[in-house]
């Protein structure tokens, strides 16, 4: 049997033309990007036409974008710049956030740098924007507001707008974890309230290890990472010349593509909504579903039942890739952080499908029709 992929949540296919592009970079284009030579200054050249290319499809400044290794490493960059340089004593954020701002912020708050309030969630698993309101209104110290733009486990999507128009007019500053939504969504930072936003190539046909920080230009941070002048003294290391190429390229493709793609994978993704309430008795679906909702996560909850705690487990023997919590940690399964604070159903068991352009509705109708039979 064909292997089915419904876990791109957690990473996804690289997609051919993105390989191509990122190719001379891997074979006779390895001139260091730091090298005074041609040979160097060409490398050079490739990552600021890169970084002019990703600006402008965000709407920033090509010098508010900042390559890093990825979501985690932004998203920390950014935090621990927040209280260390920027002054915020008080963090506030959800209980649903993934474990890169989760831990970051525990830890911060651990060492004594920051107090930690974590904002109430609506019953369908949205931040309650008016409670956000009361802490920021309450707080004697500069606030760090940290909420991400889309739950990667329910896919339920925060108004940016919204939110960083509160934290403007508490003089707060605001991050957002856009790893899911970047290269899924447009973007128009330039009038957005935000101050830092990232994002993870991995998680639009891009490779692996490559990310971005967005950095209003009306902030100035520290390093997080010492030892060179790279990407303007903010993050020392060699760049990663191939990565770099290959996320524009795929921010590029993802954005030309993105009208189609979001509707075609929307309409695989409610097609399985509709197949499973047909099809499987008491099914729940977690998060706001039809409402402010990422059009790729779709997030299932099914009776638990001797079989079905093995779901995943069996699902994975019949060459179907799911996924219980958060992909990245689900090693350690202790169940996920994000469905306990949203629905603390002991009785359901939840599985998270996400989905791409390679998905069809034929996979839909197969992985439905093996779930009846598991449960």
């Amino acid at each position: 049997m064909q292997r089915i992929y419904f876990d791109n949540a957690a990473t996804t296919a690289l997609d051919p033309q993105v390989l191509e592009a990122m190719m001379p970079y891997l074979t006779e284009k390895y001139g260091n990007p730091s090298s005074i030579y041609s040979y160097g200054r060409e490398s050079r050249l490739a990552i600021e036409t890169a970084r002019k290319t990703v600006a402008k499809i965000l709407n920033a400044h090509p010098a508010e974008i900042f390559f890093t290794s990825g979501g985690t490493e932004s998203s920390n960059t950014a935090i621990t710049a927040s209280v260390r340089d920027l002054g915020c004593r008080h963090i506030i954020s959800s209980p649903i956030e993934h474990h890169a701002t989760l831990h970051t912020i525990e830890h911060l708050h651990k060492t004594g740098e920051a107090a930690l309030s974590y904002v109430k969630l609506l019953p369908n698993g949205h931040v309650d924007l008016k409670d956000l309101e009361e802490l920021l209104a309450a707080s004697e110290e500069k606030c760090l507001v940290t909420l991400m733009h889309a739950n990667n486990e329910i896919g339920n999507m925060l108004d940016l707008n919204e939110a960083g128009s509160l934290c403007k007019k508490y003089s707060a500053i605001f991050h957002s974890d856009t790893v899911q939504t970047v290269g899924h969504f447009p973007f128009d930072l330039r009038n957005t309230p935000v101050h830092f936003i990232t994002g993870a190539g991995h998680k639009f046909h891009g490779p692996k290890g490559i990310g971005i920080l967005y950095i209003n230009e009306n902030i100035k941070i520290n390093p997080f990472i010492q030892g060179g002048s790279q990407e303007r003294n903010m993050r020392a290391g060699t760049e990663n010349l191939y990565g770099i190429v290959g996320f524009a390229k795929a921010l590029e493709l993802a954005t030309e593509n993105y009208q189609k793609e979001s509707a075609y994978i929307n309409e695989i993704r409610m097609y399985m909504v509709q197949q499973l309430k047909q099809q499987v008795k008491n099914v729940e679906f977690n998060g706001d579903v039809t409402g402010k909702s990422l059009y790729t996560v779709l997030n299932v909850g099914l009776p638990k039942t001797e079989k079905s705690e093995m779901i995943l487990f069996n699902l994975d023997i019949n060459n179907i890739c799911a996924s219980g919590g958060s992909a990245c940690t689900s090693g350690a399964d202790q169940g996920s952080h994000v469905i306990r604070a949203v629905k603390n159903n002991p009785n359901q068991i939840s599985i998270r499908f996400s989905f791409s352009k390679h998905n069809t509705k034929k996979e839909v109708d197969e992985v439905v029709d093996k779930l009846k039979g598991l449960i």
